[in-house]
């Protein structure tokens, strides 16, 4: 009888334990998952941040480049401290941009980080762009407007022998931009400037550079314009800029810039150069071209001259080698003139220097 009543008092336990597990399995339900969304308003690659009404992008690339021959922006070999060897560089670059909409209109914060490896001993990292966008005005620093608002001088790596303010060059800055319904768009901007090739172009007073531009797009290209008054030299930039269309394969454009005040002292002290103009003498120009060979490669060319003589040449072939990654081999040509030469002249005994480099580029 003994043993009887423990087996059914057992039985009643686990019937109970059981039950209780069996509500606590209901009760105990999972959280509902809560899966990223596709954000469609402003492109392709955008997301919703889970919880909130942003989308956000993040995209990039890793580059590796190498490059051989003479420098082509100073004349002598392009190795490290002036050997004779090849120059090689690793470029990491991330950016994230995230958007909303407010009754102002697009909210947009855009964050741009580069991170490099140079010769192996010159590593480092820069935020390179990191701006707010509301209602037509940015804060923030970007690349400088009088290079940027025309467009970069084409798909050429070394573009910027002959400087017209490229996006190596970054400010922080306060602008606001105009955009109408019919092509035409309009930017103001007031910039604190930098240190750049040596030189303090930051501002020294309250007053800070100003710039302001005009464009024109539609169907067969873009005309625009843009001037730039540096507060510290009391000098003025300007610039203008004409692309075209001529086939759906071939495009083509030509760019002019001119600075009042140019002194012709400055390539050699490296002082009184003016922010918008960073050519050697008071004039320079730049022209290219673009031709779609295949679906994969694109041929690209660039001539650039300065009035004080210098001119540079550049040619490349951009290739698709799978979707995302690119090879792009380039060779560039400078045959220097005024001071340029002389230094070249005097330190290394040519007149002209002859380069090569390659790139390999992953976006994602």
């Amino acid at each position: 009888m003994a043993i009887r009543r423990l087996f059914l008092m057992s039985g009643a336990v686990l019937m109970t334990t059981s039950a209780y597990a069996a509500d606590a399995v209901v009760v105990a339900e999972a959280e509902p998952v809560e899966y990223v969304r596709v954000c469609d308003a402003y492109g392709a690659g955008f997301f919703y941040i889970p919880g909130t009404e942003t989308c956000l992008k993040v995209n990039g690339y890793l580059r590796f480049e190498f490059s051989g021959g003479d420098n082509v922006f100073t004349g002598g070999p392009v190795g490290a401290g002036g050997n004779d060897t090849w120059r090689v560089r690793t470029r990491a670059e991330i950016r994230f941009d995230a958007r909303s909409e407010t009754e102002l209109g697009t909210l947009r914060s855009f964050i741009d980080t580069r991170f490099q490896n140079t010769n192996s001993d010159d590593a480092g990292g820069t935020l390179h762009q990191g701006f707010i966008e509301l209602g037509g005005f940015q804060l923030g620093v970007n690349d400088v407007l009088f290079g940027s608002w025309l467009g970069y001088a084409g798909t050429i790596i070394q573009d910027d022998v002959i400087q017209y303010g490229s996006d190596s060059i970054s400010s922080n800055q306060i602008s606001y931009t105009f955009k109408g319904g019919n092509g035409f768009s309009a930017v103001v901007a007031a910039e604190q400037g930098m240190v750049f090739n040596g030189y303090d172009y930051v501002i020294d007073d309250y007053m800070p550079h100003v710039l302001a531009g005009v464009k024109y797009q539609q169907g067969w290209g873009q005309i625009g314009a843009v001037v730039g008054y540096d507060s510290v030299q009391d000098a003025v930039g300007v610039k203008a800029r004409l692309d075209v269309s001529l086939t759906d394969a071939i495009s083509a454009w030509i760019m002019a810039g001119y600075q009042s005040d140019y002194d012709s002292d400055s390539f050699i002290t490296n002082q009184n150069k003016n922010w918008y103009g960073l050519w050697e003498g008071d004039w320079a120009g730049w022209g290219g071209f673009a031709i779609k060979v295949t679906d994969k490669a694109t041929i690209n060319g660039q001539a650039a001259y300065e009035e004080k003589g210098t001119w540079a040449l550049a040619l490349n072939v951009n290739y698709e080698l799978v979707p995302g990654f690119f090879i792009r081999p380039e060779i560039d040509y400078t045959k220097f003139g005024g001071d340029r030469k002389e230094v070249a002249e005097s330190d290394f005994g040519e007149d002209d220097a002859l380069g090569g480099i390659i790139r390999f580029q992953r976006n994602f």
